[in-house]
């Protein structure tokens, strides 16, 4: 029998935004570490994909890591993937974006490396059928995707050792299925049975074992680095297909070799997917737990065999309706990148479009993502800086359209010193405020929110939770999570500008958790609006529905200067509510901003903190601070003026 080609293929990734101290700790446990240990041992050819922002840090922090790499792949060893260069997860691009993210990748391979790659890391693997076309106008030949795609489609495990072709719109590109089996041995079991894995393939009549999967677990999570490392993993694994190599059993591969030397099995049509975890993280709550314990009913041995395939959860594009915030960014970005290519794209904007595509901040699973204030304000940043190049020299405008693709219109204000968009839906919430000389847009405080996970980690509580024989890998963690009590749940969204009133006798601790019920909340209330313009500044006035007598329950006033100042004022019937009860105004602050009440209010504040899983377990996160201004129903009216 010929050998199996094994391909071993990494996925090096970070984040745009992320910490300096992230970058240089992954640097010395993971990236540098293998690549050292791939040349030291010729354990090669291998497979490597590096992300954009990463391939950014090295330029500018550690060239001779890259110079290392460059020999490698210039001698044939290692062969580069592309994807799109900022790691979007390229279904949630509009498609002229996507082609032109990998443009960028190819493009800095080639001036990097000096070779054409035609390959292609899919981001998060997630899959939608038209990217077939627009992978091939991007040049590429040929992409991963998990061995998933297929079996959700009906296709049997032992069809999935060799390249398959999918076409859209006549333009065709190779799929190779990476082995889940290999993704859950590799590096968390040892070695040997990856090796006798590898020899009941071959056995089999299969010509083809695909890896591909985040180098990250091979020393960057929790207790990889001591396994991989310091316990010997990594040096067992090569001497184990080493020992196969020289057998003639296994040939280390190339995927363009791979392509050349195994017979394309036919033609596969695949749904959108993902992998089996994203497409639970996507589901709302209920939908999750409901997931779990169908997949604990039907066994173990039954959703690892072909049936387990069929169980499914949701596509990555759910995340948009699950989270608001990764909405708004999602639909900014969107917006931005229109008027980017109506305005002859400006490349320092349509860069800064691009870095804020980056995937990580825009979903949540085990790892932080949405939950790290830092993506978020990376993304927000980037897109503060393409709007402040597009808008240069524009005077204030008022835009009246759907920014969120909801249904409802919103109210979006800008200039060329900020962008704010309002939700008349909302009561009137500023659901965004950005000022482009601090890049910051203060509405970015994430809703505290009901989790699936905390669920499952309250009915866990403290059980033990081990693996026998290997060291946990990131799921493993995931399942052994546990808490003691709930944690606080927001009753409604955040946003910056939420009127209530409150009753005289709610105290503030019950307060901070949300639990408590509101005399009057207009949170959730479609209100009138019209807009006052002039020269130098727009004023909003939004009304709450009309009661019996023909007089709003609610009149907010919103005005923005053309420099980007900004004041509130409210005014309300004093018969209301009861006398002793209190007209609130909540503002969810990114950053501070000095807030004047006008007349003298109490003020309530405390952090917004989440409780969110992470690759180490739960995290406590603050994702900004809540102030509550509170005047008596009697005064009937209020101002803020925030600076």
């Amino acid at each position: 029998m010929e050998p199996i080609r094994f391909v071993f293929g990494l996925h090096f990734h970070q984040p745009v935004g992320n910490f300096d101290y992230v970058f240089e700790q992954h640097v010395a446990d993971v990236y540098r570490p293998l690549l050292d240990r791939l040349a030291e041992r010729s354990f090669v050819p291998a497979v490597l994909h590096l992300s954009g922002p990463l391939l950014d840090w090295l330029e500018a922090h550690d060239t001779r890591y890259l110079d290392d790499l460059g020999r490698l792949v210039s001698d044939g060893r290692i062969e580069l993937l592309l994807s799109g260069y900022y790691e979007p997860v390229l279904a949630s691009l509009p498609r002229a974006d996507r082609v032109e993210q990998i443009g960028w990748m190819r493009e800095a391979i080639r001036r990097r490396f000096g070779v054409e790659a035609s390959g292609l890391w899919l981001t998060e693997r997630v899959w939608e059928p038209e990217l077939a076309a627009d992978l091939a106008d991007a040049g590429v030949r040929y992409a991963l995707v998990d061995d998933r795609h297929f079996l959700v489609t009906g296709f049997a495990p032992e069809q999935l050792h060799a390249p398959w072709l999918t076409e859209s719109d006549t333009k065709r590109v190779a799929l190779f299925p990476i082995d889940e089996r290999l993704r859950y041995l590799i590096p968390f079991r040892p070695p040997e049975e990856t090796a006798e894995y590898l020899r009941t393939l071959r056995a089999d009549g299969h010509r083809l074992a695909v890896l591909a999967d985040d180098g990250e677990k091979f020393g960057g999570w929790p207790g990889t680095r001591e396994w991989v490392y310091e316990r010997g993993w990594l040096n067992q694994f090569m001497d184990a297909i080493e020992a196969q190599v020289h057998a003639g059993e296994v040939r280390l591969s190339r995927l363009d070799d791979a392509l050349a030397h195994v017979p394309c099995a036919g033609l596969a049509y695949l749904p959108t997917a993902s992998y089996r975890e994203m497409e639970s993280w996507s589901l709302p709550p209920d939908a999750a737990l409901r997931l779990t314990r169908l997949e604990r009913d039907l066994g173990a041995e039954r959703m690892e065999g072909p049936d387990g395939a069929l169980v499914r959860g949701s596509h990555w594009r759910n995340f948009l309706t699950k989270y608001p915030e990764s909405n708004r960014m999602h639909k900014k970005m969107q917006a931005l990148s229109t008027l980017s290519r109506q305005r002859g794209d400006p490349p320092e904007a349509r860069r800064a479009i691009g870095r804020a595509q980056c995937n990580d901040a825009y979903w949540h699973g085990v790892f932080g993502g949405l939950y790290l204030p830092h993506l978020r304000e990376a993304v927000w940043r980037n897109l503060a800086d393409a709007e402040r190049i597009l808008r240069r020299d524009e005077a204030i405008e008022v835009d009246e359209t759907d920014v969120d693709a909801d249904g409802h219109a919103e109210l979006w204000v800008h200039s060329s010193a900020f962008s704010a968009v309002i939700s008349p839906r909302r009561g009137g919430a500023l659901e965004e405020f950005t000022r482009f000389i601090e890049g910051t847009n203060f509405a970015d405080v994430l809703t505290r929110r009901r989790q699936a996970y905390h669920d499952a980690a309250l009915e866990r509580g403290a059980a033990a939770h081990g693996v026998e024989g290997g060291t946990p890998s990131i799921h493993d963690i995931e399942e052994s999570v546990t808490l003691d009590e709930r944690p606080p749940v927001d009753a409604e969204e955040r946003a910056m500008a939420t009127e209530r009133v409150l009753a005289r006798d709610l105290d503030f601790n019950r307060y901070a958790r949300g639990a408590y019920p509101a005399v009057r909340s207009w949170a959730r209330e479609q209100f009138h609006h019209r807009v006052e313009l002039s020269h130098a500044a727009v004023e909003l006035v939004l009304t709450s529905p009309l009661t019996a007598g023909s007089v709003p329950e609610l009149e907010k006033r919103i005005r923005f200067g053309a420099d980007g100042s900004l004041a509130l004022a409210w005014s309300w019937p004093p018969s209301l509510a009861a006398p002793d009860d209190l007209f609130a105004v909540e503002l969810s602050l990114f950053r501070a901003l000095e807030a004047v009440p006008s007349p003298e209010a109490e003020r309530w504040a405390y952090p917004v903190e989440t409780v969110a899983k992470s690759e180490r377990g739960l995290d406590r996160t603050r994702q900004g601070e809540s102030i509550t201004f509170r005047w008596p129903v009697a005064a009937g009216e209020a101002r803020l003026e925030l600076r």
